[in-house]
């Protein structure tokens, strides 16, 4: 059986080192999650603001309404 043996030294590097990129990946996994975060708020301010416009249009609520359901049954 084949067996390192690592002293003190050596294995308080290894462990600084493994440290030091799990650290660096949460770093990443953070930043991912604020875009993701951001995009979809983004996204949401997106749609509200299209809900807006078309309530605003010339047909208001009931023109709104009749062309939702237009355009999911396609008739």
């Amino acid at each position: 059986m084949n067996t390192i043996n690592l002293n003190t030294t050596d294995r308080d590097t290894i462990l600084d080192d493994q440290n030091q990129q799990n650290i660096v990946e949460k770093e990443i996994s953070n930043v991912s999650m604020g875009v993701i975060v951001i995009m979809a708020a983004l996204i949401g301010i997106w749609g509200v603001a299209c809900l807006i416009g078309g309530l605003a249009g010339p047909d208001g609520l009931i023109g709104l309404g009749q062309g939702f359901i237009s355009a999911v049954t396609g008739l």
